[in-house]
């Protein structure tokens, strides 16, 4: 008879095994698939079943399970099955089991040999160098946690590695926080301590940029046969400009971002986490990405990365196999139990979609901000017409002022004051820990002696303040330039002096090369032979770094200069500020974590975090990623992804985190259609956003009205929750644009929109024809021309043949971006805003009938070649309630 063991561990931690029954296997209760609607933290422990499987000799196997899973460990201590309970289908790639806790050891795996339960029902792992790990299992309703408490003969081994674990899915690929997806199930590992982070150990503990291949959907994309599953390719551009990067418009070049998760072409993919011993000094060779091409603006370099205090001892994970409707649900469940960051915004936690919310940026003067975002129902602005803030301890506001009534002369801290009234959460644009020369006191006019560094040695020979023949006891890597995007940036620090160098002789006595001293206004000094002298670590504008020491001391400015400054709003660029340290994604965590407390501590209630990238160390904490902006994200105005939204998307989606179109500007030519595509289209794609917007944009648009209503509209809708997934994928339709109707406090009409869209209409005297579709029945007619052409440029009119065989003349002279709008019976030349200019007497109301139909345009004069055309016909269909 098979035999199982209850260990009930009555404690929160799991310490102390109290219970040990010996009884007959019962059978497991099925598993609905369903999950609780209400997330609770768990009161106590819950039960524990190991299953301990009696074989030849002493060999045993583990059998833990969850609400949704069941999960095999061998007596090696492998990960042997994933199986989901409902199903019953297997996740484990046949024969390939996968080490539960590997150790890692100058760059090379030590894997598990034995695994038994000690006394105290803790699992004990042993290895080839004869260490042995004792690991601690908690089981969850729907998670299991494992725990390092202890490992014996440690002295050489630098990380611990959970995993890789081996799975068959690979639909999506969770790069950044380890999670793979596919349509029934995912499979996912959760870091529970700041020091346990995504991915196998690597130089710097980071991942880097680059396309794959992998197709989503092999029928609906299916890869042409130069390239194949896996094969892995450099990102586009020069590494300087972030546009380039994102090169690859098919769906199957697939963006990479972090490490967590890796798709494995022959089984499916894996999923991975490691902790370090960061007490340990080390040298790496870190390309700080995106890794380009090496020998280009990223080259790498060596980097000495000084100690911090985290160990890998206590580091612990939560694994969880789930249907994949329910992934975002289960991480919630264990962020609430394990006392993982959790940020809500009006009740909501920020992953969950329900809490996605569109932000704006702001540029120009402020009069209208405030009036603006609460017309359209927006929260959350970050000020961009301020420029980029660059911070500084001692003079935290750099001398920014706001500007009202034509006068610069209101404080950031009193402005953001006045919008936290109006319950608007405000704020700036920041180079997160960009220390700059002259900008911030922790670099000039005398140097902190906790700034990033990349190598130390020592000078061989006194110099007094006068000297710039400098020798020091080795090379150092000081031949290397420092910094990326090829700024060559060499700066030394020795006691409070800054040096600016330019490379270093290969032979003794090493010299340093074209020095130039007291850089930055820094104060000459005289140093004795012995005395120790660093390169600093730049940063991608010519500044530099704080150290983890320093870095602790600017999250804490940061969360008292927000709440000081009454914004709750905060926009990191520069976040690789964070990865200068070379301690990866620990020191992320360890930033925000530090942030976030200081805010709390200064008065501060929920922070709204918008930021560079998205990594596994700012997932928990960043509530949206509103990078890069446009038609290369989205273009709202041609229904149409573009390349750098498609990657982003994909990255993003994958990892549980929103989709984002980047800063899509106001514009003044928009029609109501356009902008209400913008929300449409976020909302079938859970996406996020920034809305640009200045006075002087949105006062030159004739339809600011019917623009700011039917935007307000959407986002009551979207606040009401009314969109249904079958809704959601209907909105997301590229070939339709949408308009919505409020009916009711949480009723709705929503009506498709078909646009017959003509680009680059030759203007000729034969004039161009054109066939329109109306897919709908027949309704009033509406049309738009815009006329692109050269400033310089004119023409004499147009004459227009319409589908019922009317004509209208426009016998005008027209300039570059005027419109020529037909709507609501009534005929016109608009500005470039589609303001009013002239009326053009209409005989009647004209109309458009059901399937295709011809239209014509024909220059009234001679033809010009210079002139090109955008004709835009819009149909709509009938509402459908919601």
């Amino acid at each position: 008879m098979k035999r199982y063991i209850d260990c009930c561990f009555l404690n929160g931690k799991g310490e102390k095994s109290l219970i040990l029954q010996v009884r007959p296997k019962t059978k497991a209760a099925p598993d609905t698939g369903e999950a609780s609607t209400k997330v609770k933290r768990p009161a106590v422990l819950a039960l524990l079943t190991v299953w301990l499987f009696a074989a030849p000799a002493t060999a045993q196997q583990i059998r833990l399970k969850t609400q949704y899973a069941t999960i095999t460990i061998n007596q090696k201590g492998w990960i042997a099955s994933i199986k989901s309970n409902r199903s019953g289908r297997e996740y484990c790639p046949g024969n390939q089991p996968s080490a539960l806790m590997s150790l890692y050891s100058n760059k090379r795996y030590l894997l598990p040999v034995a695994a038994k339960m000690n006394q105290a029902k803790q699992l004990e792992l042993s290895y080839p160098n004869g260490s042995v790990a004792t690991l601690l299992l908690e089981q969850q309703p729907v998670y299991l946690k494992f725990k390092l408490l202890k490992l014996t003969q440690r002295d050489q081994i630098d990380n611990i590695v959970w995993g890789p674990y081996k799975t068959t899915i690979s639909k999506k690929i969770g790069d950044l926080i380890g999670v793979v997806r596919d349509d029934d199930f995912a499979i996912g590992v959760l870091g529970l301590d700041d020091n346990t982070t995504s991915g196998p150990p690597t130089e710097g503990d980071m991942s880097f940029m680059y396309y794959y291949i992998h197709s989503p959907d092999p029928k609906k994309y299916p890869l042409p046969p130069h390239l194949k599953e896996g094969q892995i390719f450099s990102i586009g551009g020069d590494g300087i400009s972030d546009v380039a990067f994102y090169s690859q418009p098919e769906e199957y070049f697939r963006m990479n971002y972090g490490n967590g998760a890796r798709l494995e072409p022959a089984f499916g993919s894996s999923i991975c986490m490691h902790s370090r011993n960061r007490n340990k000094e080390q040298m790496i060779r870190f390309p700080y990405y995106p890794d380009n091409i090496d020998g280009k603006a990223n080259s790498a370099r060596y980097q000495l990365v000084t100690p911090t205090n985290a160990d890998y001892i206590g580091s612990a994970i939560a694994l969880y196999a789930c249907p994949d409707g329910l992934g975002l649900a289960t991480i919630e469940q264990v962020v609430l139990a394990e006392g993982l960051p959790h940020p809500m915004i009006e009740g909501k936690w920020i992953k969950d979609p329900a809490a996605y919310r569109p932000d704006m940026a702001w540029w120009g003067p402020h009069d209208s901000l405030a009036s603006y975002a609460q017309q359209l129902k927006i929260t959350s602005v970050q000020d961009e017409g301020l420029g980029e803030y660059y911070p500084d301890r001692l003079q935290p506001w750099d001398g920014k002022r706001i500007t009202l009534n034509g006068k610069r002369d209101i404080p950031v801290a009193q402005f953001g004051k006045m919008m936290q009234q109006q319950g608007i959460r405000y704020g700036l644009h920041t180079l997160c820990e960009f220390l700059q020369p002259g900008r911030n006191t922790d670099v000039t006019p005398v140097p902190s002696d906790s700034l990033a560094i990349m190598q130390r040695t020592v000078i061989t020979k006194d110099i007094s303040p006068d000297d710039t023949i400098i020798t020091v006891a080795d090379t150092a890597y000081f031949n290397e330039f420092g910094g990326w995007e090829g700024n060559h940036t060499n700066v030394l620090k020795i006691g409070k002096e800054l040096i600016e160098y330019d490379g270093i002789t290969r032979t003794a006595p090493y010299t340093l090369l074209k020095v130039k001293r007291g850089f930055h206004h820094t104060a000459r000094g005289s140093y004795k032979a012995g005395t120790t002298i660093v390169k600093l670590q730049p940063n991608c504008y010519r500044g530099f770094a704080p150290d983890m020491n320093l870095q602790d001391a600017y999250a804490a400015f940061y969360g008292k200069w927000l709440a000081d400054g009454g914004m709750d709003y905060i926009d990191f660029d520069g976040l690789e500020s964070c990865m200068y340290q070379g301690h990866g994604q620990y020191s992320f965590k360890r930033f925000f974590r530090g942030l976030f407390n200081s805010y709390r501590q200064n008065g501060g209630q929920y922070l709204r975090v918008m930021g560079s990238a998205i990594q596994e160390g700012t997932w928990h904490y960043m509530s949206v990623c509103n990078v890069g902006g446009g038609d290369h994200m989205f273009s709202p105005v041609l229904n149409k992804w573009g390349i750098e939204g498609k990657d982003m998307r994909y990255v993003f989606e994958s990892s549980y985190f929103p989709a984002t179109f980047g800063i899509q500007n106001y514009q003044a030519d928009w029609s109501l259609y356009d902008a209400e595509n913008l929300q449409a289209k976020s909302i079938g794609w859970d996406a996020t956003y920034m809305l640009g917007l200045s006075q002087q944009t949105v006062e030159a648009s004739a339809e600011k009205t019917a623009i700011f209503n039917g935007y307000r509209v959407w986002e009551n809708a979207r606040a009401a929750g009314v969109f249904t997934k079958a809704l959601k994928e209907q909105l997301k339709d590229l070939d339709y644009k949408f308009h919505l109707e409020q009916t009711g406090i949480r009723t709705f009409l929503l009506y498709s929109v078909k646009e017959n869209r003509f680009l680059n209409i030759s203007y000729s005297a034969t004039g161009v024809r054109i066939i329109l579709q109306n897919i709908f029945d027949t309704q009033p007619l509406e049309f738009s021309i815009k006329m692109n052409m050269p400033k310089e440029v004119t023409v004499e009119g147009l004459k227009i043949a319409t589908p019922g065989g009317e004509e209208l003349v426009v016998n005008k002279t027209l300039s570059a971006g005027q419109h020529i709008i037909y709507k609501s019976g009534q005929f016109y030349i608009a500005d470039r805003g589609r303001k009013l200019v002239e009326l053009i007497s209409a005989d009647k109301q004209l109309k458009i009938g059901k399937g295709p139909g011809p239209f014509k345009i024909s220059a009234l004069g001679s033809g010009n070649d210079k002139v090109k055309m955008e004709l835009v016909v819009p149909v709509v269909g009938k509402p459908e309630k919601i």
